[in-house]
């Protein structure tokens, strides 16, 4: 049946291997007609993603053209868009088949269900790509230009060539313009450059032109994950341990201030939205981005985006630094930052000062760098302002028995940073990718600073600490990974920590 077409199949749990050469995995996209194939291809000595769609016959292919054409001059994409996906099915069921009897198509029912699986995907989704946005697996898509295949990054096969390419200027240029439309945003050859959020929340960049890029337009979708990674899915893929976790739950609970640095696609974000989930329930987080993928389990939350011009000039830009400066009128106890660039670092840093809890990310691929960044210009702090960061964690991407995965390298404490720049620090926390183990040292100045504020003796943070990280390797064991209810219990925690570690058998 046609209304069966299934746009969330079930995600499939898919084997690591070592050697690459033995991956060969098939699941559904759009069940019953896409599924994605994922083997190493001899001919090439390379890993490919083949995307499986139904295959028409030449008389089908022309069908589809014919209706296709006829369709472009009857329906309103926008209308059947902003449907319901059954009522949008049901849409262009009907018009098909009304096309069908008014062009006298002859075709058969296998014929017309395989057709309309292709009427459905150009006309309310993104085309051939498609299939990939709903790909769970999938983060990024990569279109490098015309005559070239698009490159796909899988969470757990990472960097993969596809059998999808554009073979035509006209095929991807008029693909660049769907884009556009799909973000609100205009390109045109006189303004090339498209950067913009696409319905789901996933980010979009494109060159319009042959000038820009040489082998014609070019695109990058950066996928929004609808539900974030959980704190303890983040253990069961030894991204970090335990008791760094633990670690970042007593400094939160606490308001400290961390900075998430590291180079791109190294995770940031995923460890900010896992961190999020330790900020205590009553209190209030207001979240500042340039494209939406903060999603935190609570509801005193108020998230904000930052709004970029449209057409010439800068009509109607509200950018990072003007929504955090009225931010502070909006009396949050937290404050997270997607990322931060240039200016808006100092009013972040001045709201530490002042005693909001802030917790950002940023480019930086070690804690001198970032800290030279911070003081150099655009951005230009003062040491003392510095001083007021609590802690930098450093995310990376590494390569462990032959499989690419993502870490936190160290966790470095500020101690204080000197007028000349350098910078005095401690590492409680660091990853030895030699043996693929977690060392910490019974040391913390963050929690030194924390006793100097609170009067809450080191020792009992550190016994807290002990038992968090038992709770979290808890909930690792009984396999609880989900959104919900990691976030319920974390949130229980703090309202009766004796009742949940009675619940689930955690002894102190």
């Amino acid at each position: 049946m046609i209304g069966d077409i299934n746009l969330s199949p079930a995600v499939p749990p898919l084997p690591r291997y070592e050697d690459k050469k033995r991956i060969d995995v098939r699941y559904m996209l759009i069940a019953p007609y896409a599924s994605a194939h994922i083997y190493w291809d001899n001919k090439i000595n390379e890993l490919v993603y083949e995307l499986e769609e139904p295959i028409l016959s030449e008389d089908e292919e022309k069908s589809l053209k014919e209706i296709e054409a006829a369709m472009l001059e009857l329906i309103n994409v926008n209308v059947a868009v902003e449907k319901t996906l059954e009522a949008t099915t049901n849409y262009i069921d009907k018009t098909a088949r009304l096309l069908i009897d008014e062009l006298n198509i002859k075709i058969s029912s296998e014929g017309y269900e395989k057709i309309f699986y292709f009427l459905f995907r150009d006309f309310i989704g993104l085309n051939k790509i498609d299939p990939l946005l709903r790909d769970y697996f999938i983060e990024d898509i990569e279109c490098n230009g015309v005559d070239t295949p698009l490159f796909v990054v899988h969470r757990t096969y990472r960097n993969i060539r596809t059998n999808i390419k554009y073979n035509t200027f006209e095929g991807l240029a008029s693909f660049v313009e769907k884009l556009a439309q799909r973000t609100g945003r205009y390109v045109s050859y006189a303004q090339p450059l498209l950067d913009g959020t696409l319905p789901d929340g996933s980010r979009v960049n494109a060159t319009y032109t042959k000038d820009v890029s040489s082998r014609g337009p070019t695109f990058t979708i950066r996928k929004f994950t609808k539900i974030p990674w959980t704190p303890t899915q983040l253990i069961s893929m030894n991204a970090l341990s335990p008791e760094m976790l633990a670690y970042f739950w007593v400094l939160l609970e606490h308001k400290s201030n961390i900075l998430v640095t590291g180079g791109t696609a190294s995770g940031k974000t995923t460890l900010l939205n896992a961190l999020a989930f330790f900020i205590p329930p009553e209190s209030r987080v207001v979240s500042i981005e340039d494209t939406r993928e903060i999603n935190l389990p609570r509801e005193n939350w108020l998230p904000s985006v930052a709004r970029t011009s449209i057409g010439v000039g800068k009509v109607g830009e509200i950018d990072l630094f003007e929504i955090l400066k009225s931010s502070f009128r909006q009396n949050p106890d937290y404050l997270i930052v997607g990322e931060v660039r240039g200016k808006e670092a100092f009013v972040l840093f001045q709201g530490m000062a002042s005693g909001h809890s802030s917790i950002s990310t940023m480019h930086s691929d070690s804690v001198d760098t970032l800290i030279r960044r911070l003081q150099t210009p655009p951005i230009s702090l003062s040491p003392t302002l510095v001083n007021t960061l609590d802690c930098v964690v450093v995310a990376t991407h590494a390569t462990v028995g032959r499989q690419e995965i993502r870490k936190v390298r160290e966790i470095v404490e500020i101690v204080n940073v000197n007028k000349d720049g350098t910078a005095l620090v401690n590492t409680p926390f660091r990853w030895d990718p030699s043996k693929d183990m977690f060392y910490s040292k019974k040391q913390s100045r963050a929690f030194e600073k924390i006793s100097t504020k609170t009067g809450i003796p080191t020792e009992k943070l550190y016994r807290d600490l002990v038992t968090r990280a038992k709770l979290l390797y808890g909930l690792y064991k009984q396999k609880i990974f989900g959104f919900d209810e990691v976030g319920w219990i974390i949130n229980e925690y703090h309202k009766n920590p004796v009742r949940v570690l009675s619940k689930y058998n955690i002894h102190e």
